[in-house]
C-alpha cells in the first residue's frame, strides 16, 4: 500500500513539475487591441520586432488577426497558427477575399476605386486566360482566340482542366508552362523569386524561396515584374520555357530581353511608372490577351505634333490621385496641380505640369525626378497617325 502511495505521489509530483516547467516556458503575454476590431489579441507576444507592414496598414489599427486569421487569444504556437489564412501569405488568391476584402478595404465600390480583388482575380495575370486560349486554339481545342477558360472559373470563364483535353500538347503545356500566373508557385532560382497573389507584386523578393517578408509596398520596381516577364520565352514548337541565355550585369541589359527594341525612357523608368493600375491589375473585365488591355502609348505623356498630352487639374481634396500620392509619397501632389491623364481618364498621379509647359515625373520605385517636354512645337517629324511605340523606336531606339 505504501508502495502504491509512493508511486502515486511521485506521478503527481512529476505532473506538477512538468506543468511548472511548461508554464516557465510560456511567454509573458503581451496584448494589443486593434482599433478596427476592438478585439484583444496576443500575437505580438511572440512576433516582436516585426516592421510595420506598410504605412496604410498600421499595427495599432489592423493588428494581425484581421488579415492573417489565426487564434489571437492563444499563446500556444500550434493553436494560434492552426487557422491562419494562406499560411504566411494571406494575399493568396484563394483566401484574399477573407483577408483583404470588405467595403472599406479591397473589395469595395468600383466608383471609389476599391474593387482591387475583383479586378485582380479577373486579370490576365491571374486567370492566364490569354495564354490558355492561344494554346487551345493552336491545337484545335477551340475555334478562335476568344478567352474561354482560366486557371479557375470566374466571370464567364470555365476552369482549365488539362485532364479533359484531348491534345497531348495541351497536357504538356499544363505541365511545363503554367508557372507565371498569380496562383502559381515560382520556378526555382533567385531571378524568379516572388510570392503568390497580391504579394507577387506588392512584396519585395524573398532572399530565398519559402522565406517570409513582412512588407507591402506600392513602390514596385521592374525587377518585380521581371520575375514573370523578360526572363525567357515559351516555345510553341517544343512547349517548353527557355530561359534567356545572356547574363545581364546592368539595368540596361537586364530590363528587357536582347531581342527587345526600346527607347531610353522605357528602361530608365520602371514598368509601373508608365503602365497604369488598370493595365497591370486589370479593370474587372475578361481580356483575350495582354495586348488587349495595354493602351499606354508614347503620346500618353508626350502628345503628338498636333495635340498636347491629355491633362486635368485636381480640384477635389478626395481625388484618387491624391490618395495614390499619399500611399507612395514620391511627389507632393496637391489640389490645384495639373497632371497627365490617359485616354481612359486614369490619372498619372506621379506627373505634374510645370510653369514653363514641361512636365515632371517621379519614379514610383526609384523616386528619381525626370523632366520632359511635349512633342508639339519640336522638330520631331513623326506622323500623328502612327502612334505605336515601334514608330518612335525608328528614331529613338537605344543601341545595346
Amino acid at each position: 500500500m505504501r508502495l502504491v502511495s509512493f508511486f502515486a505521489s511521485l506521478g503527481l509530483a512529476t505532473v506538477l513539475v512538468f506543468a511548472a516547467w511548461k508554464e516557465l516556458l510560456r511567454p509573458n503575454a503581451v496584448s494589443m487591441t486593434p482599433t478596427l476590431t476592438g478585439q484583444i489579441e496576443y500575437c505580438v507576444t511572440c512576433h516582436t520586432g516585426l516592421p510595420e507592414i506598410s504605412p496604410s496598414h498600421p499595427l495599432k489599427a489592423f493588428g494581425c488577426v484581421i488579415c492573417h486569421g489565426g487564434d489571437g487569444l492563444s499563446l500556444d504556437k500550434n493553436q494560434a497558427h492552426s487557422s491562419l489564412r494562406g499560411g504566411a501569405n494571406p494575399s493568396a488568391l484563394d483566401v484574399v477575399q477573407s483577408s483583404c476584402g470588405g467595403n472599406s478595404c479591397h473589395s469595395g465600390s468600383p466608383d471609389q476605386q476599391r474593387d482591387h480583388i475583383q479586378r485582380v482575380t479577373t486579370s490576365i495575370q491571374a486567370t492566364y486566360a490569354g495564354a490558355i486560349a492561344q494554346m487551345r486554339y493552336a491545337f484545335g481545342a477551340q475555334p478562335n482566340l476568344t478567352a474561354q477558360m482560366g486557371i479557375y472559373a470566374i466571370d464567364g470563364l470555365t476552369a482549365f482542366t488539362p485532364a479533359q483535353e484531348k491534345s497531348p500538347a495541351l497536357l504538356t503545356f499544363a505541365q511545363n508552362c503554367l508557372n507565371c500566373h498569380l496562383s502559381a508557385e515560382p520556378q526555382p532560382g533567385s531571378q524568379y523569386a516572388r510570392f503568390t497573389g497580391c504579394s507577387a507584386c506588392h512584396s519585395p523578393a524573398p532572399a530565398k524561396q519559402g522565406q517570409s517578408v513582412h512588407q507591402l509596398t506600392t513602390a514596385i520596381a521592374y525587377t518585380r515584374c521581371n520575375t514573370c516577364h523578360n526572363r525567357g520565352n515559351y516555345s510553341l514548337s517544343d512547349i517548353q520555357f527557355h530561359a534567356r541565355a545572356d547574363q545581364p550585369t546592368d539595368r540596361l541589359h537586364d530590363y528587357y530581353q536582347p531581342i527587345a527594341q526600346f527607347t531610353r525612357c522605357e528602361y530608365t523608368l520602371d514598368c509601373a511608372d508608365c503602365h497604369t493600375r488598370h493595365e497591370i491589375m486589370g479593370d474587372g473585365q475578361i481580356y483575350n490577351s495582354q495586348k488587349d488591355i495595354q493602351y499606354i502609348q508614347c503620346r500618353t505623356c508626350h502628345g503628338t505634333l498636333t495635340e498636347p498630352p491629355l491633362t486635368r487639374t485636381i480640384s477635389d481634396p478626395n481625388d484618387l490621385a491624391l490618395r495614390m500620392a499619399f500611399l507612395n509619397p514620391v511627389i507632393d501632389l496637391k489640389v490645384g496641380d495639373t497632371i497627365l491623364v490617359t485616354e481612359k481618364g486614369e490619372s498619372l498621379w506621379n506627373t505634374r505640369l510645370l510653369p514653363d509647359g514641361s512636365f515632371e515625373l517621379f519614379g514610383k520605385a526609384s523616386k528619381q525626378r525626370f523632366v520632359f517636354r511635349p512633342v508639339m512645337g519640336t522638330a520631331c517629324q513623326e506622323n500623328p497617325a502612327q502612334q505605336e511605340s515601334r514608330y518612335c523606336h525608328a528614331c529613338h531606339a537605344v543601341e545595346r
